[in-house]
């Protein structure tokens, strides 16, 4: 099982590690990993590995077996050995877009309050599929409300419960396609608010930023139908 270092610190871009496996695609399984694994519509991280005199392109990651972590290299790399110990730099960029859009898809949970049926997110966009019979009246008044909470700078924080106190309040998860990550029989819960003026809280493996004044302006470029109950809400950065 490989430690996800992204869930300690969302923040850390440089950290240390140690190859303990190749899987036969090639892909390389570190100790601990500061490369977030593809899941939950967030997609992998990308950036690169050093050790001695060599490097390598880490394409973007995913999860392999066992709770294990597979960074995949850019194709002919040379990998390094089992055992060898590594360096690792994250591509911060595309890490610290996506982490202000998977926030950005909370909140818009919140001001569209369906369940979801699905989602992605990108560096640039995001989206969210709803259980949504009818297209919403008004998606500038929404993208308005959207800003508003961005603009309160509210906190986003994370506790941990067990399985058994999730199963006991279903009502904390909001999308139908995805289960919770369970790791350990604990599911983390990502808080936005404080427990006095609580915006949202909901089951989530994903990064995040520290705080919604994080996120930037954004816009619901579109809506799309998707399917008789299905409606595709479309999230872009305006700044």
């Amino acid at each position: 099982m490989t430690a996800p270092l992204y869930l300690e610190d969302a923040y850390q871009t440089r950290a240390e590690g140690s190859v303990t496996g190749i899987t036969e695609q090639g892909g390389i399984i570190l100790d601990q990993s500061l490369f977030y694994a593809t899941s939950g519509g967030q997609p992998g991280d990308s950036g690169t590995l050093i050790w001695d005199d060599q490097d390598i392109k880490i394409t973007t990651t995913i999860k392999g077996e066992g709770g294990s972590i597979v960074l995949i290299p850019a194709e002919g790399a040379t990998r390094p050995a089992v055992g060898q110990a590594v360096k690792q730099d994250i591509n911060w960029d595309m890490r610290y877009a996506h982490m202000r859009m998977h926030t950005a898809l909370h909140l818009l949970s919140v001001v569209i309050p369906l369940p979801v049926t699905g989602g992605a997110i990108t560096a640039v966009k995001g989206r969210l599929d709803f259980d949504m019979p009818e297209a919403p009246d008004d998606k500038d008044a929404l993208t308005e409300m959207l800003n508003a909470i961005i603009a309160r700078n509210f906190d986003i924080t994370e506790r941990w419960i067990s399985d058994a106190e999730l199963d006991a309040n279903p009502g904390l998860v909001k999308t139908m396609s995805v289960q919770p990550p369970r790791s350990a029989g604990r599911i983390r819960l990502v808080r936005i608010g404080d427990v006095s003026e609580q915006v949202d809280l909901q089951p989530c493996g994903g990064t995040h930023v520290a705080k919604t004044g994080e996120i930037g302006r954004v816009a619901i470029s579109k809506v799309e139908k998707k399917g008789k109950q299905n409606r595709r809400v479309h999230l872009v950065f305006q700044d």
